[in-house]
């Protein structure tokens, strides 16, 4: 059976200075209304979106609001209290008492004025030969509003796209971030696996002795690094947007650097029909540094993965926005060891605990 998986495509929005002014407007009604209804629900205790929907639908339309529209601000508030619940039962604002998790229980969440709006096919269509789409707006429906992409997302946008986008504004930017449905690649037993070991200064080395250096990454950010201690000394206003400006630059490299070798291990597996291992660096190697114990010690190499989870993060090329081939290591891992399904995807990607070696994983580990 063909699975499926769920991809987004951003496509960049050309808007006129009237659209633009239109679009705008709809972001901040909409972000407004959200306040709203969170505290509606802050006071009341309701959180669930269909008893939500009770107290305060009628005056998200007394507002000016579009049913669907109403119905996403009302969606997007309970998703966002459900994240909070859940983030507080997991532990992820600290004990009970703590200052981040009583200063989070204790007042209700806030939207950013220009926070992302989802739009669904009633109030969004597109019309993919004329390169526009016509969106609901407070001023009214914004129609013939052009948006840009690359050939490869404009096809997948109009192949498989499905359900709700979302109207983002970032860097005085608009854009529409669309889901799309997209098949997975029939499964087929690989004839052999791909083993990829991660560091810091070999991003990546492959048991095909590909090694893919991260010399020019490291200099790229050690010149950010000197940037940034000239722009924090100055202390201004401009120097914190400006930093701002250049950690997202920074971010960006290093994902795109991250993406182009995950897409070339990822294209070498698929034409030859095997499958990835990758080392989990999530395993830390238990042991002491000190001589003279019996217990053993870790002498990381300069090439090899480092065990820290920022690490793991940054350097782990794992691609999951190419729609040929997917896979993540927590899809293709079973527990803690080698996988073991016997059909797998081409290219699937999988994790082995504890690796230390390039070579493919042939057994499950001890």
């Amino acid at each position: 059976m063909v699975g499926r998986v769920k991809l987004v495509v951003q496509v960049k929005l050309l808007p006129t200075a009237e659209q633009a002014a239109a679009l705008r407007s709809t972001l901040q009604a909409c972000n407004d209304a959200a306040d709203e209804v969170s505290r509606v629900a802050f006071e009341t205790g309701v959180f669930r979106e269909y008893a939500l929907r009770k107290p305060t639908y009628a005056a998200l339309k007394a507002r000016g609001l579009g049913a669907q529209a109403a119905q996403h601000v009302i969606k997007k508030v309970a998703d966002a209290y459900a994240a909070l619940h859940a983030n507080i039962r997991n532990g992820n604002l600290g004990p009970a008492g703590s200052r981040r998790r009583v200063k989070a229980e204790s007042e209700p969440i806030g939207f950013r004025s220009e926070a992302a709006q989802p739009f669904d096919d009633r109030c969004l269509s597109w019309q993919h030969d004329a390169g526009t789409v016509s969106i609901w707006t407070v001023a009214g429906r914004v129609k013939h509003l052009r948006f840009t992409g690359s050939p490869e997302q404009l096809t997948t946008l109009r192949a498989y796209r499905r359900g709700e986008s979302d109207l983002v504004f970032r860097d005085a930017m608009w854009f529409l971030i669309a889901t799309c449905d997209v098949e997975e690649k029939p499964e087929f037993e690989p004839v052999d696996w791909i083993g990829v070991d991660r560091g810091i200064v070999n991003l990546a080395t492959t048991s095909d002795l590909d090694n893919f250096q991260g010399r020019r990454l490291r200099r790229y950010r050690r010149w950010h690094a000197r940037k940034r201690a000239e722009l924090q000394a100055k202390r201004t206003k401009s120097a914190t947007r400006r930093l701002k400006r250049r950690a997202k630059r920074e971010a960006r490299h290093a994902h795109h650097v991250n993406h182009r070798i995950a897409k070339q291990i990822v294209a070498v597996a698929e034409r030859t029909g095997r499958g990835i291992a990758l080392e989990d660096l999530a395993v830390s190697v238990t042991g002491s540094r000190f001589p003279g114990t019996s217990e053993p010690h870790s002498t990381p190499g300069r090439s090899t993965g480092s065990n820290s989870t920022s690490a793991t993060k940054r350097n782990a090329p794992v691609c999951r926005c190419c729609s040929s081939t997917r896979g993540t290591p927590a899809r293709g891992a079973r527990g803690a060891g080698t996988p073991t399904a016997p059909t797998v995807p081409a290219g699937t990607i999988f994790t082995v605990a504890g690796a230390v070696s390039l070579d493919p994983p042939t057994s499950s580990p001890p």
